[in-house]
């Protein structure tokens, strides 16, 4: 992240959704250089800032009342609390949204319309202005007035059906992924969606509504799980961290813990034979290409288990990975920030926080994980720590035009914090 200039500086994003995945979106927005300024609610804020433990620690290493869930996903933004269940503050918004570009929220289907905040009342104001709405399951069908949540999304699409150990093994049960999958992958599709409208708009000069929905999501991103099923009728099933299309693909047993074996095609598996000082695996007729090898896993795995149990971890990837056959290691997300690739990309990143808001929150700066969209010219910027709640309510409504009276007389009536 770099002082070069941003590829997203000249858009105004007015974000006025809360917990992850619309927050993720603006986040990548904000990234990528867009003044994002994100509207909550005075007194509490987004959900997320109270979703704890764990919670952020003050420069004593002891805890503050600031969950670190907040943190993952509302950098380089600015925060305003307005309360828009009040006209004035329904007023606030729309002056805000006539100057936005794009509109991100994720209120339940019709729930903006009661204040006159929806796209249609917007659009009618701003006729470029890209409103993108996320909800579980969309504007429309009959489950379209439903709350939706990444875990009821996961068991809803089928994601958790194809997740954890196969059915009747010790722990065989549904699982969920271990991150909120759909509603992360909403948020980035949110945001393609979003700046495909902002191409569309340069040759039209008009936004349009963008549909984001969790379960759409969630279907969608079943990939080749879900294509395998749509062409051959055939309901895939828990499996565990093998692949149903490649052999061998899971972990292994290795002398002093487990390793990642992913050999994606005969090439690969040839040279791992010849390192594992089995070279007739890869002209046995059973083992010689990856559907003999998926036809005859179970023969083949546990051969392969017998030979990976004789070396460390350590040394098995260094053996595979002179011979270009993918492997590594399983590690816990302390060792992963620790490993030397992910500290040689600097994927770890600090930002300190405003001294207003350091007396707010006792933070004196906040970690986080570097933007992985690495552009060459425009690359991802770093201009503000994740921000405390109303820490740019004045700021932000000064540049509406407000002075310091009218501010203190909207702050007395608790229509802004």
């Amino acid at each position: 992240m770099s002082e070069k200039p941003a590829a997203l500086a000249h858009l105004k994003v007015l974000d006025l959704s809360r917990v992850l995945a619309g927050p993720w979106c603006t986040q990548m927005l904000a990234d990528l250089g867009a003044d994002v300024v994100k509207v909550e609610r005075p007194g509490a804020g987004d959900d997320t800032r109270h979703w704890g433990p764990p919670f952020m620690k003050d420069a004593q290493g002891q805890d503050t009342a600031h969950a670190s869930y907040y943190a993952s996903c509302n950098r380089n933004k600015r925060s305003i609390a307005i309360d828009i269940a009040q006209p004035e503050g329904q007023a606030l918004i729309r002056q805000m949204a006539l100057n936005s570009d794009i509109l991100v929220e994720n209120f339940k289907v019709g729930g903006l319309a009661h204040y006159g905040l929806d796209y249609a009342n917007l659009h009618a104001l701003n006729p470029r202005l890209i409103y993108c709405s996320v909800t579980g399951f969309g504007q429309d069908g009959p489950y379209a007035e439903r709350a939706g949540y990444d875990l009821m999304v996961q068991a809803m699409s089928g994601m958790m059906s194809i997740t954890g150990k196969a059915e009747g093994t010790p722990g065989g049960s549904p699982q969920r992924v271990g991150v909120a999958l759909t509603d992360l992958f909403t948020g980035v599709y949110a945001c393609s969606a979003i700046l495909a409208a902002v191409e569309v708009r340069h040759r039209t000069g008009v936004g349009q509504h963008i549909d984001m929905s969790l379960l759409d999501v969630g279907m969608a991103i079943l990939a080749n799980q879900a294509a395998g099923f749509l062409n051959t009728g055939d309901n895939p099933t828990r499996q565990g961290n093998s692949h149903p299309s490649l052999v061998p693909y899971q972990e292994f047993a290795t002398a002093d813990g487990a390793m990642l074996l992913a050999v994606g095609n005969d090439g690969q598996f040839g040279r791992f034979a010849q390192t594992a000082e089995q070279p007739q695996w890869a002209s046995d007729p059973r083992f010689c290409t990856n559907t003999d090898r998926v036809r005859h896993r179970e023969e083949l795995v546990p051969l392969i288990e017998l030979e990976t149990r004789k070396r460390s971890t350590a040394q098995w990837v260094a053996l595979l990975e002179h011979r270009a056959v993918p492997c590594g290691p399983i590690n816990t997300v302390a060792q992963a920030f620790d490993d030397p690739q992910v500290r040689a990309r600097q994927l770890v990143v600090h930002q300190a926080v405003a001294p207003p808001a350091r007396a707010q929150t006792g933070l004196s700066s906040i970690a986080s994980v570097a933007s992985p969209l690495r552009l060459q010219d425009t690359p991802p910027v770093l201009h503000r720590a994740p921000p405390a709640l109303g820490e740019h309510t004045q700021e932000v409504l000064a540049e509406l035009g407000l002075d310091a009276r009218a501010l203190a007389d909207l702050r007395s009536r608790g229509i802004v914090g």
